[in-house]
């Protein structure tokens, strides 16, 4: 298993806590070798790759960018997820957690989207809030903190 963090300059985050909250939920799914990368950011860094990549010249919290493009991931190279620390302390104000929870649901939410998981649809949405809060669950036990699609509300 590879798992490489990156912190920009300027930002203040923990990555040994990410790469370890990486790592626990890489070992969950039983992937074969996984690799995965991940960019702690600011909302500028995030916005400017938003706006190059989605055609969405905002900041966002997390983007995904898959290496692979099966159905059925098993391992290897995953791909990368960029996370904006600016806007996850923002939302973890939001939603009355700490800065290092919101990490985690953000890592979570980036590593379905590498899974090939998606929310567009109901149907989709609902598959991937329950494998969000599978691995949620993995990182915080019984006492999970909501995914970003039960948040969203895309489900009911």
């Amino acid at each position: 298993m590879e798992i490489d963090v990156t912190i920009e300059d300027g930002v203040v985050a923990d990555g040994s806590a990410i790469e370890a909250d990486a790592r626990r939920v890489l070992e969950a799914l039983d992937l074969d070798e996984p690799e995965l990368s991940i960019v702690l950011t600011d909302d500028a860094r995030i916005k400017a790759l938003n706006a190059t990549w989605r055609d969405k010249d905002v900041a966002t919290d997390v983007l995904s960018f898959p290496q692979q493009e099966d159905e059925d991931v098993v391992g290897g190279l995953l791909g990368d997820l960029v996370i904006s620390v600016e806007t996850a302390a923002a939302q973890a104000a939001e939603v009355g957690h700490d800065l290092q929870t919101e990490l985690r649901v953000l890592l979570v939410h980036g590593l379905c989207h590498l899974l090939g998981y998606d929310h567009l649809a109901p149907d989709e949405a609902a598959a991937m809030r329950d494998e969000e809060q599978r691995l949620l669950t993995v990182l915080f036990g019984a006492t999970a903190a909501a995914g970003l699609v039960e948040r969203a509300g895309i489900v009911g």
